[in-house]
């Protein structure tokens, strides 16, 4: 019978090749620290170039990871108010509305006397009225009048500190733009809860929510629809006289209002409200698109 031939490595050998392999192990691990950790140590201001040209090429996520870099090794000086400015902005364009607000009330509490703080209101304004809405709409297209109103309310007073506080800034105009355009979202809201009782027959209800419209949003989009809604809604209650006088209003102010002619409101086809994924339409809407062709 052959016998086999057993082979040892000799323990001199065993302990080099162990070593060789600790020493791989460790050359890796320090690789991979260095790459994670590459803005570390930098000048400030080659890193905030860094995170500049990052911007400049739309590498927001890319940015931001600099930028916090920047604050986290230089948390005093000129150059951490202007990263904390850029990081907000970095985080609004990349849509994470909520990290950028938190961003942006950071850097008030702490400059809240700081030259650019009208823009940090204003941008705060911006977040506010796309917080919590991107995907939705996305997906579903969904009115921004038919979602929670909570956040769009909080940019309409950021952009009213703005123009309060801050009238001669380069931010008021726009903020005076888009104050006229959130109300309108916030008219439309109403008058689709005006018009949801005006469907269940809850005269009195939507009577309410007509005149809530015109004496909180005066001017807006749906003024002329509320005062629609008024004449309706008093002529099922037996009111001709109020009824009477909303026509003649709308008349005057809006002659070719489709209720005048006995076409609105026009509901939407009852089963469309059954699929999640056809997105919503509402009798203002509908209307609002014949007014914008």
């Amino acid at each position: 019978m052959a016998h086999r031939t057993r082979f040892t490595v000799p323990a001199p050998l065993r302990l080099a090749l162990l070593l060789l392999a600790v020493a791989f192990l460790a050359t890796g691990c320090g690789r991979n620290a260095k790459k994670k950790d590459a803005d570390e140590g930098v000048p400030v201001a080659e890193l905030y170039e860094k995170a500049h040209h990052k911007m400049e090429r739309g590498d927001w996520n890319g940015a931001e990871i600099s930028l916090r870099r920047l604050v986290a090794q230089y948390p005093y000086g000129p150059y951490t108010e202007q990263a904390l400015m850029e990081t907000a902005y970095a985080q609004y364009k990349a849509g994470r509305h909520d990290e950028a607000v938190s961003t942006i009330d950071r850097f008030i509490r702490t400059y809240p006397t700081h030259r650019n703080i009208a823009y940090f209101y204003y941008l705060r304004g911006l977040c506010n009225s796309n917080r919590d809405a991107i995907f939705m709409r996305r997906m579903w297209s969904l009115d921004p009048s038919r979602r929670d109103l909570s956040s769009p309310h909080q940019a309409y007073e950021d952009f009213n500190i703005v123009l309060q506080r801050y009238p001669n800034s380069r931010y008021a105009a726009d903020s005076r733009t888009r104050m006229v355009r959130l109300r309108n979202v916030f008219s439309r809201h109403e008058m689709d809860t005006a018009l949801y009782y005006m469907r269940r027959g809850a005269w009195l209800s939507a009577v309410s929510r007509a005149t809530y419209i015109l004496e909180t949003y005066p001017q807006s989009d749906y003024q002329n629809d509320a005062v629609a809604a008024l004449a309706a809604s008093y002529e099922e209650l037996g009111e001709q006289t109020l009824s009477d006088d909303a026509v003649r209003v709308l008349k005057l102010n809006d002659p070719q209002h489709p209720y005048l002619t006995g076409d609105w409101p026009k509901y939407p086809w009852a089963i469309r409200r059954l699929n999640p994924f056809a997105g919503e339409k509402s009798p203002t809407g509908q209307r609002n698109a014949v007014m914008n062709r």
